[in-house]
């Protein structure tokens, strides 16, 4: 392979990485928010993830326009989390369950989505119903209109969530809970209503993060949220338990180092570079690159 297309080649699995690594990113700040502020390790982010994506495709194949559809879509997932919230961790929290208990949890809960997709929506690939654009060209590259749409909708989706964690009192607050949830209580902070808050900014992300996989893998499946799972975990892993912004760089790190295993390794090897990025941190840097807090 000549150099020139070797450079080529490598620029466009480049721009590939920060694409599925910009989705990976957005839904790993909902997986890390959850942790951050309840410590729970969420194993059916993924397929809340799926939910958000098929609810929006429902929409969409009605005659709603994308940007509408992804809107009732994310509204359905906030209700479909906070039902999982008063059903299941609410009470959980309550009964002060061990963490081993609330995985267990989280895994049946994510079997339960997965099949409850199934069975209302068959197992047969869907499409959300949008025009087909060419993509674009640009030295040589073929940047598909989709993954740049992907790019810059995770930038907008973290910048309003960092002025919401920094800048509104509901931020402050999650801050608060986060670093210390007795201390937060016992300062007059509304922890319950932080929960709730929490849960709607992850459903929110989560939603989005689902279709725009969709949108770039150009298919909404049943277990598309679970087969990133792992990537997420990696991601959040990398950038430090609990933080946002540490989740945001290990998406992207995670999404880059999958896409430029391809030429080496095969597509069929994405997750094992994600496993295998997850483990090396773990073993070199358990507690992440940056500080695991919000």
């Amino acid at each position: 392979m000549e150099t020139s297309e070797l450079i080529l080649r490598t620029a466009q699995n480049l721009f590939d990485g920060l694409a599925i690594g910009s989705v990976i990113a957005l839904a790993a700040v909902g997986l890390t928010l959850t942790y951050g502020i309840l410590r729970l390790s969420n194993f059916a982010h993924g397929d809340f993830m799926t939910l958000g994506a098929y609810l929006t495709w429902l929409v969409n194949t009605q005659g709603l326009n994308l940007a509408l559809s992804v809107i009732i879509g994310a509204m359905g997932t906030v209700v479909a989390m906070l039902i999982s919230e008063f059903l299941l961790w609410k009470p959980m929290r309550d009964r002060r369950a061990t963490s081993t208990t609330l995985i267990i949890i989280s895994i049946g809960l994510a079997l339960f989505l997965r099949n409850g997709i199934l069975m209302i929506w068959g197992a047969k690939n869907q499409r959300y119903d949008i025009p087909l654009v060419q993509a674009q060209k640009f030295l040589g590259l073929q940047l598909a209109t989709d993954r740049i749409w992907a790019i810059i909708l995770s930038i907008v989706a973290i910048a309003i969530l960092h002025l919401v964690l920094q800048k509104t009192k509901i931020g402050k607050a999650m801050r608060a809970v986060a670093d210390n949830i007795d201390l937060a209580r016992v300062s007059g902070i509304n922890v319950e209503q932080v929960v709730l808050w929490t849960w709607v900014i992850t459903a929110i992300l989560t939603t989005l993060g689902g279709v725009m996989l969709g949108l770039i893998t150009s298919t909404v499946r049943p277990n598309m949220g679970w087969f990133l799972i792992l990537p997420m975990f990696a991601s959040v892993i990398l950038g430090g338990i609990g933080n946002p912004y540490g989740a945001i760089a290990g998406g992207l790190v995670i999404g880059v180092a999958q896409e430029l295993s391809v030429p080496w390794l095969g597509p069929d090897y994405k997750l094992g570079v994600a496993l295998f990025i997850m483990i090396l941190i773990l073993l070199i840097r358990p507690q992440g690159i940056f500080k695991g807090t919000l």
